[in-house]
């Protein structure tokens, strides 16, 4: 119980205090798995588990359901196995990116837990989000803006990112202070910019 407070305070620390709604609740339980249930299923130990984390070593739960359950994203593991383990897993994580820096600060945001915008958090997934959301931002900006081939390469930037995004919940929206990508980069875009229309419906 220790180590789970310990991980509940360093969650508060990083997210502060924002309260989950049942709406919130049934969004991460249908997104996110329960930490012991991901540990009884791989044959781990919740609490080595939890170790990692506040060393370090694994990022934290994505969040913490109203019950206290810590949810965490069912590929939780992954990127360990590939870096060759824990231990391996902060320079090989860095390692992708060429500025040592820019890995270190994405490093930095992987532990914290806060990578919920993607369905599955690797080192490339995060490259092309923030490629495709520079891109959105800057699409009203390109000479032919209004066209219909500029409409179409911006529905195709849109729908990239919206297969890598889930949906997030209220509760994202608290603590990140405002809205979140998709609502920006996605829902803001597509009803801004409607895709054009194809062919006639009916005769």
């Amino acid at each position: 119980m220790e180590l789970r407070r310990q991980v509940a305070e360093r969650f508060r620390e990083v997210n502060g205090e924002h309260p989950m709604t049942a709406a919130d609740d049934a969004y991460v339980s249908g997104q996110f798995v329960v930490l012991e249930e991901l540990c009884a299923a791989t044959g781990r130990d919740p609490d080595d588990v939890r170790r990692l984390m506040l060393d370090r070593r694994l990022p934290l739960p994505g969040y913490l359901r109203s019950d206290g359950a810590e949810m965490v994203p069912a590929d939780l593991f992954a990127l360990a196995e590939r870096a060759g383990g824990p231990d391996l897993l902060a320079e090989w994580f860095v390692g992708q990116w060429a500025d040592p820096a820019q890995g270190a600060a994405e490093w930095d945001a992987y532990l914290s837990g806060r990578y919920v915008c993607l369905h599955s958090v690797t080192p490339g997934n995060i490259r092309r989000k923030d490629e495709l959301t520079a891109a959105i931002q800057a699409a009203p900006a390109a000479p032919d803006a209004g066209s219909m081939g500029w409409l179409d390469r911006l529905h195709a930037l849109v729908d990239e990112l919206d297969a890598l995004e889930p949906a997030f919940t209220a509760y994202d929206r608290l603590r990140f202070g405002g809205p979140t990508s998709r609502d920006t980069c996605i829902d803001a875009v597509r009803a801004r910019y409607p895709r054009r229309v194809t062919g006639r419906a009916g005769r």
